[in-house]
């Protein structure tokens, strides 16, 4: 079993900065791909970013150029770097981490507001 802890989350004002670290314990060494979905009210969840244990990374198209993703393996731990946010990042966001399967975290929320 895998546990997740994220953290980071808050307001943030457009144009501003906020890293989202996300912490894996647990059964970590079967670990694949860490990543960061988020889901906003009366929306459906989706894929943020995403980067694998050799360092590929895929964003979605909307976050491309302002969000990065990386990762600490030596301390299991993903992060998000989200520069220049924009009102509509505003969203619940959740760390995900896929062993043999999916293990979501609890999640944190991000308000992108002035």
């Amino acid at each position: 079993q895998v546990q997740l802890v994220e953290s980071g989350g808050g307001l943030v004002q457009p144009g501003g900065s906020l890293r989202l670290p996300c912490a894996a314990s647990g059964s970590t060494s079967s670990v694949t791909v860490m990543g960061w979905s988020r889901q906003a009210p009366g929306k459906q969840r989706e894929l943020v970013a995403a980067i694998a244990s050799a360092g590929r990374t895929d964003y979605a198209d909307s976050v491309k150029g302002r969000f990065s993703i990386s990762r600490d393996n030596a301390k299991n731990t993903a992060y998000l770097q989200m520069n220049s946010p924009k009102p509509e990042d505003t969203a619940v966001y959740y760390c995900v981490v896929t062993t043999m399967y999916d293990h979501w975290g609890q999640g944190t929320q991000v308000t992108v507001s002035s």
